[in-house]
């Protein structure tokens, strides 16, 4: 393997296929050459205001080209990106500036972070910028992903990956100068990773400025996407379009669509396997801290139905109950992993501490068990699961059950206070087509759920529940709705 720093990306590729598009956004484009150019350029500008060898620069930029100049911008200067969404309120982009002490703030305006240096979203390098290569420096860290930032506790995520690539190396079935589509928020782990990679490995990578599922199966055909990433919200969209809509673009060029961050309803993963073929249909679990992860084929998918696969080398996974006590195959407990160098290995966090046991494990704080033949079943998020009359109910399995009804974009299910079931489970529904007649909801999901984890309540609303990269905030939405009573 030949490992090259970060910073050198751009021109490694620019010398082999420097008129070829890069990056496409919209209308927009940029070859290799163009990049190397406008991210030396702006490097420059980047140091000009303070920035230095591993430094953390908060990246506030929406979906663009502009973001992956400003990444690769940082990179060329030794420094670590820090992205986080543009939409965020300038009260919780301080929150994480401040956890992070960033040497320059990209996206922002000013006026709202004194203190820090800042450049706003558009920023153009002057006229006459020296656009020459710059000296190599690699960064210590690779990324800071941030976590938590909605909730009032946001965290940083801070990779122990060295600002290195093998463009060569062989990673999750990446073409080699090929045609990658990722759509969704960058800001986001996965999201960041796949165009990143995508682009280490020298792929055209498409993105959007946020997802349209008709625009993404246009895409798919204009650019012979052999590689795409999705969230399962996203393959809903795409599934609820019209038949003649899904099959009237010619998807013959791709070769993998990976899902990940969020659990799969069993009846989608099942249409699109149906859909596009097993050989294609790939799933990943694992966490922004990079201690493990999981892998599994639509193939292997059918023989293990729900589960999200095994431990790739590596990655251990120990299922452990309430006391800490090992589970056997089968029984649900919160899962653990560890990464093959040991707890801290991976990652560290800045504003937040990691939950590991005393053997190094740490929870992700999830909650699944593992079968006789290694493969991980999820359950649902600890802190989401609904303990009802004495049972503990999973808003993912009653919110798989909700989604496979026609029409349904997005469900969010919660418990609220209920006088004798201590919690009783409350279904958030959006449906653009309108309600659903009670009976007729109640008539189907009793042929997909035991009675016990019906919903007690049912409220409709008009806008998405989750977000372009698959997350649903249960707690949020609870919050809102327990103010109001």
């Amino acid at each position: 393997m030949s490992f090259i720093s970060l910073s050198r990306i751009p021109a490694h590729w620019c010398a082999r296929q420097s008129d070829r598009i890069a990056l496409s956004h919209d209308d927009e484009s940029m070859t290799w050459q163009d990049l190397e150019i406008a991210s030396n350029a702006m490097a420059r500008c980047y140091q000009e205001c303070g920035v230095d060898q591993d430094d953390l620069v908060t990246i506030a930029l929406p979906n663009s080209i502009e973001f992956f100049v400003a990444t690769f911008a940082v990179w060329k200067l030794g420094a670590t990106p820090q992205p986080v969404s543009s939409k965020m309120p300038a009260a919780e982009i301080a929150a994480i500036v401040e956890l992070a002490a960033p040497a320059l703030i990209v996206g922002v305006e000013s006026a709202d972070y004194p203190g820090y240096t800042t450049l706003p979203a558009g920023f153009v390098p002057p006229t006459g910028t020296d656009e020459s290569p710059l000296p190599e420096k690699s960064a210590r860290y690779f990324k800071a992903m941030t976590s938590g930032g909605s909730t009032g506790r946001p965290k940083l995520i801070v990779s122990h990956i060295p600002a290195y690539w093998d463009p060569e190396m062989e990673y999750l079935h990446f073409p080699i100068a090929g045609s990658m589509l990722v759509p969704g928020p960058l800001y986001h782990n996965g999201v960041f990773m796949w165009a990143m990679i995508g682009l280490f490995k020298g792929n055209q990578v498409t993105i959007q400025t946020r997802f349209d599922a008709q625009t993404t199966l246009a895409l798919i055909e204009r650019h012979r996407v052999e590689v795409m990433y999705s969230v399962p919200t996203m393959l809903q969209r795409i599934w609820n379009l019209p038949e003649e809509i899904r099959h009237r673009y010619d998807l013959s060029s791709l070769r993998v669509l990976w899902h990940l961050a969020a659990p799969c309803p069993t009846w989608l993963k099942q249409a699109f396997i149906e859909w596009l073929g097993p050989e294609r249909i790939w799933e990943l679990y694992a966490g922004t801290e990079g201690t493990g992860a999981t892998i599994i084929s639509g193939a292997e998918w059918l023989a293990h139905p729900g589960s999200v696969g095994r431990a790739i080398a590596g990655t251990q996974i120990v299922i452990l109950d309430d006391d800490g006590t090992p589970l056997p195959a089968g029984e649900v407990g919160e899962v653990f992993i560890r990464p093959e160098g040991g707890q801290g290995s991976t990652y560290h966090y800045v504003g937040a501490e990691a939950k590991a046991n005393a053997d190094g494990f740490e929870s992700l704080g999830d909650m699944g068990y593992v079968d006789r033949d290694g493969f991980l079943y999820l359950t649902d998020r600890r802190s989401d699961m609904i303990l009802s009359g004495g049972a503990n109910i999973y808003p993912a399995e009653v919110e798989a059950a909700i989604d496979a009804y026609p029409g349904v974009r997005s469900s969010a299910v919660i418990g609220l206070p209920h006088d004798d079931m201590g919690n009783a489970v409350h279904a958030i529904i959006d449906r653009p087509e309108g309600p659903i007649e009670p009976a007729e909801l109640d008539a189907f999901l009793r042929q997909r759920l035991v009675s016990y984890k019906l919903p007690r309540s049912i409220e409709f609303v008009a806008e998405p529940l989750r977000d372009d990269a698959g997350k649903v905030r249960r707690t949020a939405l609870r919050a809102a709705r327990l103010a109001t009573t």
